[in-house]
């Protein structure tokens, strides 16, 4: 098992993602459509990520994209979202 990647960092790419993909997630945190745990389990999950790198130029490459990157680990999450509108 690898360790986790930094905290801030990934932060930022879920970040990056939810932009790409057109959903606003500190929005839907303030709204409550994400909550306290969902928030954290989606950075966890984000920082267990062996390829940040790749979403780093997925990003880079894709300022909108209609989903997230290929394994994403976020993406059903960040899908869902989306299709509420957050």
């Amino acid at each position: 098992m690898q360790p986790l990647g930094d905290p801030l960092y990934h932060l930022r790419l879920m970040s990056r993602m939810g932009q790409a993909t057109g959903v606003d997630l500190s929005a839907a945190f303030a709204s409550g459509a994400i909550s306290h745990e969902d928030w954290a389990a989606m950075i966890t999950r984000c920082r267990g990520c062996d390829a940040p790198a790749q979403c780093e130029a997925f990003l880079d490459a894709n300022t909108r994209a209609g989903a997230p990157m290929p394994g994403c680990r976020n993406a059903d999450q960040l899908m869902q979202l989306k299709g509420r509108g957050a």
